[in-house]
């Protein structure tokens, strides 16, 4: 994909988003001038109507709908709020601006739309997703920002007042925040051959010090813990339009194997979207098996720990035989540890040793 390709497709997925938004009103509108009590229709989201799709590889909406009218007392509240939300992205969009989810539920109390928490909120705004079939980035809505980029691409901003000027990823020490301008810019040039994603923030840190972002020309991605959808849309990013394979380095326990999972092929609570995985991915680790041929600091597994390794071992994403094997060790030694676990060994063991043999594995 061109840049000028790229470009243009951000803003026809926003222009698409508002056509959508004004065709949803016209209905509305249409349906009272007629006497008709407004309704929509959308694909369930409920357990029973999310399926893990080979094709896709992830987890996809079959083909169950559901239907909220202001005819029925229970659906009037949700309607209402759906419909308020539909009209605050929609003025958003014209006005170029854009908002967090806590922006959202409290802006909501300046028209008397009543959220009973930010959670009845978010959920809304996950409803008109799955009716304008759009994720809430495209009508510019976003979490609050907190994971960070680092390497040698150089950017061009699209947003309103910083259109055209270009900065390079590598211009701070603590990596650029991965937030809406950033996610919505051009990619410019790199020298980059690979993405480094990594969950802890001290490890990231240990990477730029250590300069792996020019050792192994990689562009380096702090995830924070589970990686914001912006973060897992850029990451997304990197890989499909630079051409990228990407590796992710996460601690050695379910969480972390879930933290890779999740960037590689979805989650549940997504699955009315298809442009927030990586499914070239690999996860790099930390693995079990590395417990044992690293001889690292380990804990105990507790319960919980045992308890959600066995609800991956069930899990339709995680029937590759690296992820089943991998649960098995954990499982089998019942330990688990951190990245930060190389420091045993020195501070640049983990850049010197670990990470060269582990690229190397992984081709």
């Amino acid at each position: 994909m061109s840049k000028g390709d790229v470009k243009k497709s951000v803003v026809e997925k926003k222009v698409s988003v508002q056509r959508n938004l004004e065709a949803l009103g016209a209905k509305f509108y249409k349906e009272i001038e007629q006497g008709v009590f407004p309704w929509v229709e959308m694909r369930s989201r409920s357990i029973d109507n999310i399926f893990y799709s080979p094709e896709y590889r992830q987890y996809i909406l079959g083909d169950k709908t559901v239907r909220r009218s202001a005819r029925v007392i229970s659906h009037l509240r949700p309607f209402t709020q759906m419909v308020w939300a539909a009209y605050f992205v929609h003025d958003l969009l014209q006005q170029r601006k854009t908002s967090t989810l806590r922006d959202v539920y409290y802006s909501a109390q300046a028209y008397d739309i009543a959220f009973q928490d930010q959670a009845e909120s978010d959920n809304i705004i996950t409803d008109l997703e799955t009716v304008v079939e759009s994720p809430r980035e495209s009508f510019n809505v976003y979490p609050e920002e907190r994971s960070a980029v680092f390497g040698d691409l150089t950017i061009q901003y699209t947003i309103p007042g910083y259109e055209n000027r270009r900065t390079n990823l590598s211009s701070h020490p603590d990596g650029m925040m991965i937030g809406p301008a950033l996610t919505e810019s051009q990619f410019i040039e790199t020298s980059a051959d690979k993405v480094i994603v990594i969950e802890k923030g001290a490890m990231f840190t240990r990477f730029v010090e250590e300069n792996v972002h020019k050792k192994f020309n990689a562009i380096l991605i702090y995830t924070a813990g589970q990686a914001p959808r912006s973060t897992r849309y850029f990451i997304r990013r990197l890989n499909q339009e630079l051409g990228l394979p990407t590796y992710i380095f996460s601690d050695a326990d379910p969480w972390g194997m879930h933290i890779a999972m999740v960037i590689i092929s979805g989650s549940a609570n997504a699955a009315h979207l298809r442009e927030l995985t990586t499914p070239d991915a690999k996860w790099a680790g930390v693995w079990a098996t590395d417990i044992i041929n690293y001889k690292l600091p380990s804990e105990q597994l507790n319960e919980i720990d045992i308890k959600r390794l066995k609800e991956l071992k069930s899990d339709p994403r995680y029937t590759g035989g690296l992820w089943q094997r991998e649960i098995d060790t954990f499982v089998e030694l019942k330990r688990k540890c951190e990245l930060e676990a190389f420091s045993r060994y020195g501070l640049t063991h983990i850049v010197d040793k670990y990470l060269p043999e582990r690229l190397k594995e992984l081709g």
